[in-house]
């Protein structure tokens, strides 16, 4: 085959396989960022991008292969990668809409199983085009590579190697680098950006394809100019902050009366500050009943340990409340904890670790008389934080007569639900369980301990606030004394070994989008489409 000028330089082909391979992983990963405000970055999810880009990648191989064998012109490589380019340069400007458009045709379609179909379909149809392209390059690369039979085996090993160590930095580079430091939409550009340098430095040196070159190029351009904002939430306007973590995209809003931290675009309100030292109306208020369970005559006295802090609502609540009682967090994601500090008045002394919980307690021997586990998001429940060892080194953690409480976020209905099997699990490790649905949300706060007296003292300690004028707070104690129930422990176990919170949580999923969609569903059927646009 007569390869062109730069095709003759073995090394140009080894750094497209390596680009190539770089910019594979770092679409897959900008793709977990993508769709985690809108589906959650579960395992779930994660299978299916993972299983969609195997998809486009196994089916590039196929078509990049008989492609070379059938029209060896590298000139028909290099267009694929500037195709592939000016997608992925797309994804910032139009994938979130997309991702909202299919997520109202699959409410509407399915009744089970909306997370699954939702996230496959997106991948479908933002990724595995381009991933597709991207796909054909090996193939193709070991066509124009090869010249002999003596030599095809280092060849072809090193377009691997090349591969695999762009695929390591494709990695890596996106996690640690570019996605915290200038975010998802960015990230897709900047890789987006060496796949276009690189079929443009082809079709230059070759002279030829300048039309499509110029295309590109001002394509480029206009999804640079559109497409930069980090921006999931775009309705949303006049926000306090918006950015991305490690972990999590973030952003704060401001109201007259409150501040507000979402962590996850569909899913919700995670935190809230009252700027006027009011109750937040959400599940901290009822877990402030822990400490008054506590053999501590006096909740101030209390020594309390928050896993998963976030930005310190609950240790807000519980020192305005209760006064300068000890208090320290652990938090995984640092610019959540920095974010507490700057918009959500969370106290200077609050010693708050960067870690994960479990590992934390591991690490440590203190003892507490209340212990906080509020780590579950959606269904992102980490599983290592659901199961009877687990709950077991919390109980190794507490005093004689301490308090474990739960923040549940999701209340299942339906036999062997997430909630059932954690109370479940929990209830193998405590004597005493008691639970309470939050009114006015999905959220159960669950109380357990091994101090046979729990109950008394929440009722005790609830007149003793109305005695001292304590009204806000005894009213709310009230409320919560009066729909608190003590748990009958079924057999349902999570363990280190299986714990599958996932799918247990997606099924409450379910459940709650079918509730707030049949009002809509029965609209459609009734007056379709046009029904719908006159009741939004």
């Amino acid at each position: 085959m007569n390869k062109p000028g730069i095709l003759k330089n073995r090394l140009f082909l080894y750094f497209t396989e390596f680009f190539a391979g770089m910019s594979v992983m770092a679409v897959e990963l900008g793709a977990s960022r993508l769709l985690a405000p809108y589906f959650s970055s579960s395992q779930i999810v994660w299978t299916i991008i993972i299983g969609t880009i195997m998809i486009a990648m196994a089916l590039g191989n196929i078509y990049g292969g008989r492609s070379a064998d059938k029209n060896p012109n590298p000139d028909r490589l290099y267009g694929r990668i500037l195709i592939a380019a000016i997608w992925i340069a797309a994804i910032p400007v139009l994938g979130k809409y997309i991702i909202l458009g299919i997520s109202a045709v699959v409410i509407f379609a399915v009744n089970t199983g909306f997370l699954i179909w939702a996230a496959f379909a997106a991948c479908m149809v933002i990724f595995v085009f381009p991933l597709f392209l991207l796909g054909t390059v090996t193939p193709s690369l070991v066509k124009y590579s090869v010249d002999s039979l003596d030599d095809s085996g280092r060849t072809v090993g090193n377009l691997g190697a090349f591969n695999t160590i762009g695929s390591i930095i494709g990695t890596f580079l996106p996690t640690f680098v570019t996605i915290p430091a200038v975010g998802t939409s960015v990230t897709f550009l900047i890789f987006s950006g060496i796949l276009l340098a690189l079929a443009l430095l082809y079709f230059i040196s070759k002279k030829s394809g300048r039309k499509r070159c110029v295309a590109a190029s001002v394509l480029f351009v206009i999804c640079c100019v559109f497409g930069w904002s980090d921006s999931f939430a775009f309705w949303e306007k006049n926000l306090a902050y918006e950015g991305e973590s490690v972990y999590n995209y973030l952003q704060v809003q401001e109201q007259n009366d409150r501040v507000i931290l979402s962590t996850n675009v569909l899913f919700g309100v995670q935190s809230v500050l009252m700027k006027q030292e009011k109750l937040t109306g959400m599940y901290y208020d009822y877990a402030m009943a822990a400490p008054l369970m506590t053999g501590k005559e006096n909740p101030k006295e209390c020594k309390m340990l928050i896993l998963g802090m976030g930005t310190g609502t609950y240790a807000t609540q519980c020192r305005r409340y209760f006064g300068e009682m000890s208090i320290e967090g652990v938090e995984i994601d640092d610019k959540i904890t920095a974010l507490a500090t700057e918009y959500f008045a969370l106290p200077g002394d609050v010693k708050v670790t960067t870690y994960d919980g479990r590992a934390y307690l591991n690490a440590m021997d203190e003892k507490y008389d209340v212990i906080m586990v509020d780590a579950y998001q959606d269904i992102t429940i980490p599983f290592q934080m659901s199961s009877i060892e687990f709950f077991t080194l919390v109980r190794e953690h507490l005093s004689e007569d301490g308090v474990m409480v739960v923040n549940m976020n999701m209340r299942g209905s339906g036999e062997g639900n997430i909630n059932q099997y954690l109370a479940d699990t929990i209830a193998k490790v405590f004597s005493e369980v008691y639970t309470v649905d939050v009114r006015g949300s999905t959220n159960r706060e669950l109380f357990a301990s091994n101090h046979p007296g729990m109950f008394e003292e929440l009722t005790g300690k609830q007149a003793s606030l109305a005695q001292e004028g304590k009204s806000e707070l005894a009213d709310l104690m009230g409320m919560v004394l009066e729909n608190l129930r003590k748990y009958e422990a079924g057999e349902y176990l999570l363990t280190d070994d299986r714990a599958p919170v996932e799918l247990l949580g997606m099924q409450v999923i379910d459940e709650l989008i079918e509730d707030e969609v049949t009002y809509y569903k029965e609209i459609y059927q009734e007056k379709g489409i046009q029904g719908l646009l006159e009741n939004f």
